[in-house]
């Protein structure tokens, strides 16, 4: 296995799906004898562990949680055979100067669509368009000095295309912890949240962001009778909150949740419900799949591939407030039949799937 230094601008404790990626692929790499480093933005509430090495950070102003690490490339990843960066910005920037300056292979995941964030920093619709472009041309100069990029579903790869991305593009699903994630007891869980009176859940857990269009699933279950369970936090927390007063909807917010605990709450749903349409894969649909619950996702993005009509969940319409209701009661209505077919596929969506074809673009590349 060849020895990699993987370049990230996100990694524990913060919780999301590169996150979770860069983890799962470095533990199954070491887990076959490859040593994949880790360079990541410090930040507290997390004690590295061996070949993992936190650079200085300081606080992103615009998006609360981020943290922005220096470009600072630790000795002991130097003689890495090939330099992965998961992110474009400081601490992959570093990654990318690392490989030109010993002549070692460059990847590059593509994990999240920058432009798509672009509200977050821009005061007016006018500068929020210029830095959606900026944005765009800083990913594909980026992305276009990389040996190989991964993009985890066809349709990012698709995105990449029409930005016009010369790089060659290899699709890779970031994959899931298949002996983690599986149907479980959920009782307990249930007990200690506060949920054991409840009838049927409806939830989702993630970055609440405006992106998300969270505010959709609060609008959906005004005219359901079921409660709606929120995993993580966010920017759009506080006005998820006032929304769900204000319709009187029987929301419960449970804030960040342990990752050993997730199974739980996957499983505790009646119905996983993903409104998000900038998804460029969607782990935590799978996630929930591989728990034995449909997912309502978005018809966009890379949901409109993960989501299977009839088999893991349905899709509706994006922004369609009656679309996503009634894919919610149609999931709910066959819930036993789709929990079934949920647990038919699950073992396709494995990291050790992602990761052999990981290993064949590192070879490929070398």
């Amino acid at each position: 296995m060849r020895s990699v230094a993987v370049f990230t601008d996100t990694y524990l404790p913060t919780v999301n799906g590169v996150t979770y990626t860069v983890k799962a692929w470095r533990d199954c790499w070491a887990d076959r004898g490859g040593r994949m480093d880790v360079v990541y933005p410090r930040t507290d509430g997390y004690a590295a562990r061996v070949g993992e090495y936190p650079v200085r950070s300081l606080p992103f102003p615009f998006y609360p949680g981020f943290r922005l690490g220096t470009p600072w490339i630790p000795r002991r990843v130097r003689d890495a055979e090939v330099v992965h960066a998961h992110t474009p910005f400081a601490v992959g920037l570093a990654g990318l100067r690392l490989a030109r300056r010993t002549d070692r292979p460059f990847v590059a995941s593509y994990h999240t669509p920058t432009a798509e964030y672009a509200d977050y920093v821009a005061p007016s619709d006018r500068i929020e368009a210029l830095v959606e472009r900026v944005s765009e041309r800083y990913e594909r100069w980026f992305l276009d000095h990389a040996d190989a990029v991964l993009a985890p579903s066809e349709a990012t790869a698709e995105r990449l295309d029409d930005v016009g991305v010369e790089a060659p593009v290899t699709v890779i699903p970031n994959g899931i912890d298949t002996d983690r994630f599986r149907p479980v007891d959920a009782t307990s869980f249930r007990s200690r949240h506060g949920l054991g009176d409840a009838g049927t859940l409806i939830g989702y857990t993630g970055r609440h962001g405006y992106e998300k269009r969270l505010a959709d699933v609060v609008d959906a279950a005004a005219a359901l009778d079921a409660t709606v369970v929120f995993g993580g936090d966010g920017p759009a927390r506080e006005d998820l909150e006032a929304r769900a007063a204000d319709c009187d909807v029987d929301a419960r917010f449970l804030g960040f949740l342990d990752r050993e605990e997730l199974p739980a709450f996957y499983s505790a749903l009646d119905a996983f419900v993903f409104p998000s349409p900038v998804e460029t894969q969607g782990l935590v649909a799978l996630e929930a799949n591989a728990c034995g619950t449909p997912v309502v996702g978005a018809n966009d993005g890379a949901l409109a591939d993960t989501v299977e009509d009839g088999i893991t969940g349905y899709h509706f319409e994006t922004g369609d407030v009656d679309s996503l209701r009634a894919s919610i009661r149609r999931t709910l209505d066959e819930r036993d039949a789709l929990g079934e077919t949920c647990l038919g596929v699950r073992e396709r969506h494995g990291v050790g799937h992602a990761v052999d074809r990981l290993a064949d673009v590192y070879e490929r590349v070398v």
